[in-house]
Formats: structure tokens, sequence, C-alpha cells
């Protein structure tokens, strides 16, 4: 923050300060960071020169700055109390005392939402921290539930600020929780004094990390640029937060651009739905530019490059141009003169019939090992009218001419590229020096791949056109929309692809490492309801079950009170799934979850063998946990929601696709399953896009939520990284 003049966080890099880290995020405080061999303890530098060391003196030092009421106390009673619990929170890292810890903390919270009065503050998140520092063994507490206040305390706090809660444990604690913190590679602060001259790099933040070449703190500008043909994908979404991700560490900015070079497949439909997308990735972008925008100085660049000799036009058809890039042919018009290219580049401005022949390409070196450098296309006619500016242009820059002069026309300090591009680096800063334009940086990161998965927009925007799926945002695709309307949270797709880091290493992903991270965020959170299959669903009538149907006001999830409550009817006559059903005996005891036992006395079946109802009495004097059936039950009234219940499948049904292999002979012949089920009444509330578990059957989330008793909720489920498909 300017106003404060801070300018540097620095700390060692085997020991994060996460309680400062995620105060600062929480706070909305733009912090930059700096790891330091050299830093005995965190140290916090302003602009002035002057500084604080210890991680609870800046930790009280935030807690004062921020724009959160009572973040440090309301009074200097609630001051103080804040104080002992920051003195008392190093005992949860120490190994020995960390049970002990766990339990006087667990009395603690009984009756209390936080640890200092009735607000949000830096105690909750020094200890929050501590916790969270300590890797698998706090994990294994959570799991275990041992400490069921401390559980439910620290589980509301990861959900009311998931997104930067979640960056903090993604980037400082091991990986899925396993360990201490990960060590950052060091780089050795020197000289960081209230000079504003002082270039002060900025280094790891982890293992898996390297650093953007010649980066300068606070002067770093990045841009997203994509092509708005379609809606963005999971691919997409990694180049997107990897931009965001190093602007933030560099104290920097992203522009997002749209390369809209190719009026043919683009359109203000796809625009506005990146801008959405990269909204919901929480992208937070300096300005919106176009390529577009630039079109008329791209033109007269192309021009001038003609009359230098660095650019000529060629009517060479595109299948015979293709084969002599290929063997290193010169083109027959290689050697036309500047007057000659000049003549012809008008008439590709017109979009004549003689100029609709020709394209205007780079004079480059056609002998050149590395293929893109062979001469490659920088202008081709195009009689489309572009979304933005209509019918002014019949000619339109290819990405590889236009990207290297718009990066440096704009500033930009790094240009992220997926590795795929590797062969096109020598190629894009050729083209700036024959532009006589400054070097952008490239810093390559490895494409995200995942199994069962197409990420080429031609492939999607196939399934779209022929109605394979329902649109760009159908739950099967690996569009962002698409993924989110299937129920993934963007705080586990956020931490996925943090977890990966710059990786240049090219991986196949599996799917099920991102729903088991997106399984650990909303368990903890997600209301608990019944369902009842529709299909063959029975009775179970109880002889000494209520005469009269009365109604109890239960939570929504035992262990979070933010679910709120729902109300349950208990009934003479249940509802039983056919399948639970099929697995009772005669005179077995089972469990009526959220009720209590009861002894199946009578299974009556029709003469074909399949059973038609139940008979049997309750016994809630016994006890649920000598019980092997645990059943989910709805009462028999005229309450019960319809549902539909649907399960989706991977588009394709080989885990990866080999060169040259036809994605349509790969197609999965069924993707989409519904399955009609009723539900208990209080779904009757539920909202578009709530994500909820259904008891014993899975996590789902709300498509369609409740108009009219005709017309069923649709509930999508949601993979939980483990769990098969009913459709295999």
């Amino acid at each position: 923050m300017k106003e404060a003049g801070l300018k540097l966080l620095s700390f060692p890099p085997d020991s994060p300060p996460l309680s400062i880290i995620s105060a600062a995020k929480i706070a909305g405080i733009d912090l930059p960071i700096q790891t330091s061999s050299s830093a005995s303890s965190p140290t916090l530098s302003f602009s002035n020169g002057l500084k604080l060391h210890g991680n609870y003196v800046i930790l009280r030092y935030i807690g004062c700055l921020a724009p959160i009421p009572n973040f440090y106390g309301d009074n200097a009673f609630h001051a103080a109390q804040i104080d002992e619990w920051l003195e008392y929170t190093p005992t949860i890292s120490c190994g020995s005392e960390f049970e002990n810890a766990c339990g006087y903390m667990e009395v603690y919270l009984e009756k209390r939402t936080f640890f200092v009065s009735h607000y949000f503050s830096i105690a909750d998140i020094a200890i929050w921290s501590g916790l969270a520092g300590t890797g698998q063994r706090w994990e294994s507490i959570r799991k275990s539930n041992k400490y069921p206040n401390l559980v439910r305390w620290y589980n509301s706090i990861s959900a009311e600020y998931s997104n930067p809660l979640m960056e903090v444990t993604a980037l400082y604690v091991g990986k899925k929780g396993l360990g201490k913190p990960v060590a950052a590679k060091s780089k050795e602060v020197k000289n960081v004094t209230g000079d504003s001259s002082d270039k002060a790099k900025a280094g790891s933040r982890s293992s898996s990390e390297i650093d953007l070449p010649d980066a300068e703190m606070g002067k770093v500008r990045l841009r997203f640029a994509p092509e708005p043909s379609g809606f963005l994908h999971i691919g997409h979404a990694k180049a997107a937060l990897l931009n965001q991700y190093f602007a933030q560490r560099y104290h920097g900015e992203v522009i997002l651009r749209f390369d809209d070079t190719n009026p043919t497949k683009e359109s203000n439909e796809f625009v506005e739905n990146l801008i959405k997308d990269v909204e919901t990735l929480g992208i937070k972008y300096q300005k919106i530019t176009y390529t577009s925008d630039y079109f008329s100085k791209l033109m007269a660049l192309a021009e001038k490059l003609i009359k230098e000799g660095k650019a000529y036009v060629d009517d060479t058809p595109r299948e015979q141009m293709q084969k002599e890039r290929m063997d290193g042919i010169e083109s027959k018009c290689r050697s036309n003169s500047a007057e000659e290219n000049l003549k012809l580049w008008k008439e590709m401005i017109a979009g004549s019939e003689r100029g609709l022949q020709c394209c205007l390409r780079g004079k480059l070196d056609m002998q050149d090992p590395n293929k893109s450098l062979r001469d490659p296309v920088y202008y081709r006619c195009n009689p489309v009218p572009h979304h933005r500016i209509g019918s002014k242009y019949k000619i339109y820059p290819t990405y590889d001419f236009a990207c290297p002069f718009v990066d440096a026309e704009e500033g930009i300090t790094h240009a992220l590229r997926s590795s795929e591009y590797h062969d096109r680096n020598a190629q894009y800063h050729r083209i700036q020096e024959d532009m006589g334009m400054r070097k952008v940086h490239i810093y390559e990161f490895s494409r995200l791949n995942m199994v069962y998965t197409l990420l080429s927009k031609r492939k999607l925007l196939w399934f779209v056109q022929n109605g394979k799926v329902d649109g760009w945002d159908d739950p099967r695709f690996p569009t962002v929309q698409g993924i989110v309307r299937r129920g993934l949270k963007i705080e586990a797709l956020i931490q996925f692809i943090l977890e990966q880091g710059a990786s240049k290493n090219l991986n196949l992903m599996e799917w099920d490492k991102l729903w088991t991270l997106n399984k650990k965020i909303i368990d903890p959170v997600c209301p608990r309801h019944t369902a009842v299959i529709e299909e063959r669903r029975l009775l179970l009538t109880l002889t000494n079950g209520p005469d009269k149907p009365f109604v109890r006001i239960v939570p929504r999830h035992k262990k979070y009170d933010g679910a709120g409550e729902k109300a349950t009817t208990y009934t003479k006559r249940i509802w039983l799934d056919y399948a639970d059903a099929e697995c009772i005996s005669v005179d077995e005891e089972v469990t009526l979850m959220d009720w209590g036992n009861a002894i199946v006395k009578e299974i009556i079946k029709d003469q074909d063998g399949n059973i038609t109802q139940l008979v049997g009495v309750l016994h809630l004097e016994g006890s649920v946990k000598t019980t092997k059936l645990k059943l989910t039950w709805l009462a028999e009234t005229n309450e019960p929601v319809n549902l539909s219940l649907v399960e989706f499948d991977y588009l394709i049904t080989k885990k990866k696709l080999e060169e040259g292999e036809d994605f349509l002979d790969a197609l999965n012949p069924c993707t989409k399953k519904e399955i009609a089920a009723i539900g208990d009444s209080n779904m009757r509330n539920l909202k578009q896009g709530e994500i909820l578990q259904l008891e014993r059957k899975g996590y789902y989330r709300c498509d369609v939520p409740f108009t009219r008793p005709s017309k069923p909720v649709v509930l999508f489920a949601i993979p939980d990284g483990r769990q098969q498909s009913v459709m295999k």
C-alpha cells in the first residue's frame, strides 16, 4: 500500500510466515515478497529505510493497517487478548506440545465462534496458520474428528476465506499437506534500502519454481492473450493463473488482450464469455486491449518491411508453399522487387481477385533448420467482416506477425507461452528484430493435458455444432464454465494449477486429483440432504412407529453451523432404496440415519421374487455401532421433491490420443445418464449453483432449482476423485 510505504517482506526460505502472508492477502494488502538465506526472521522493509522484525510484530502492524473492522481488536482489552493468543501460537508447532495445544483450544472453542470476542481477528489467522503449517499432522487430526470444535472452527475459517488461504497453503505448505512448508530456492537480498532506484529481484517461492529472467520488482508487465474463438478451458486457465501469479509475485500487472486476428472464427459472444471466465478465475487485469486496436500500425509496419526488402508478397498455392517450406525451397516470388510487392500488397488490401490469391511472407531464412524461420506468413486476405470493426479490412495479420509487435508496443516485459511453441521462439525474436522493436522475454511453461480430454477448440467446436453437448458450458466440457457448472470450486482449480508450478515438464494429469482437492473444499461446508431412487422404491412399515407424523429441526451439516437447518419428517411408513432393501435379512437390525435403529421383521416378495414391501419395528434403544447397514430414508408424505440426478462421463474413451489419431474414432457413445429420484422437502429451497451432499450417494450441484412440483430439481453429480461412475 503506497500510503504506508511498504516495500518488501523478506524471510528465511525454509520458514515462510504463513500468518503474515495470509493476513495481507485476506486484507487485500499488496505485499511484495522475497526469500533471503541471510534473514533469521521475517523483516518488513519500508521505502524510507525503516524496518520491522519478527513474525507477530509484523502481524500486529498488518492488523492495524488492514481495512477490516476490529482486525486487531476494538478496544485495549481485546487487543491484549489477541496478544495473549499470539504468544500462545508457537506452542502449536512445538512437536511435544501439539496434542496438548489442540486439546486446550478444543475446550476453549466449545461455545465460541472466534478466539477473541465475536469477530474474526489476527488471533484466528495466527492459530489457523500454525495448524496449517504442521501439514500432515494437522490433516490427520482433521480426518479423525478427535477435536470437533477445533476442526469446526478451522473449516469455517477455511471456507470463509477460501481463495487467499488456498493460495497460501498451495504455495507454502507441502503438497497435499505432506510435511513442513516447502523450502524455496533462496536468493540473497542485498541493499534493501529506501532508495527507489534499487532493483530488488523477486526470489523463488517454492522449489518447483524458476525466476522470470531479468524481472524487476514493480516493473513486470504480462499479458494473457486468448483468441475469442471459444470459451476459456482448463488449459487456458493455467496460462491465465500463471500470469496472475507472476504479476503478484513481482508486484507487476497483467493485461487481458484479445488476439482477434481471424474474423472467420471469432465473435462478440466469445469475447463476453472469455471476460466472464477470466473474472471467474479471479484474474485481476489492468485493462482490456485487442490486437485489432493495432491493425493500422501493423499494416504500416508491413509496408515498411516490404520497402526494406524484409517481406514479400507470394501467390504460391498454400499446399505448394507448405511443401517448399518443409523442403527449404525458396519461392519464385522471393526475388520480386519492392515495387512489384507493393503493387500486389495494394491488391491484397483491396481484396481484389488477384489479391485474394496472395499472402505476405517475411523474408527470413529458408535454409534454417528451424522451419518456423522459413519465411512465415505475415498477412492473409479474408473478406469476412470482423466482429469489432466490420468490413474495414480485407486483410488480417497472422498471430506470428501481430504478437511480437503488440507485445513490444504494449510494454510487455515477459510473454508466457506454453512449451509447444518452443520452436517459434526464435521466429518471435527475429520478427521483433526486423521490426526494430524492443526484445520481450519469453517464459515457457508446460501445456496442461488431462486424461480423456480434448482441449483443441476446433474439436470442442465440433461437439457443439453436432449437438453432442448442450453448449460451451456443458458439464462434460473442460471449459471453465463447464467444470464450474459440474461443481468444481475455483479454489480447487487454482490450487491444482499452482501445485504444478511453472514446470516445463509435460505431464498428462488425472482428473481424480483435481476432484479430490475439490472434495476437501466442499465436504466441510456443504449441506446434507436425503434422496431415494424412484425406480422400484419400497415402503418400510414400522408397526410401532408414530401414528401421527412429527417434524424435527436438525442441522443441514452436523459439523458446520453455517450450513443452516432443515426440517425432517418422521412417519410410520418410510421410503427406502430398492438396492438397500435387497441387502436386508429378516430379523436384521438396521440403522435409520438421523432417527435410530429398527428391526426388519418381514420381507414381502411377489411371485418373481422381487421385494414389494418391508415390515419392521423401531428399536431406538439399539446401538448404531452394532448394525451393518446404515440406511437413508424418506417419510411417506406428499412433501418429497422430484429430482433428476445427472451423471456424466468423458467424451472420449482413450486416455490420450496419439499423434495423427482421429478423435472421432474414440467418441464415447454414452456420456450422460439421468436417474429419477425423490428428495426431502427442504430441497425446494435449493438455489442454482448450490452444492450439497446426498447422504450415501455423493456430492451434487443444483443446476435447475425447484419451480413447480411437476418439474424436477436437476442435480449434477460431482466426482469426488474416487467414486466410480454409475455409467461404467
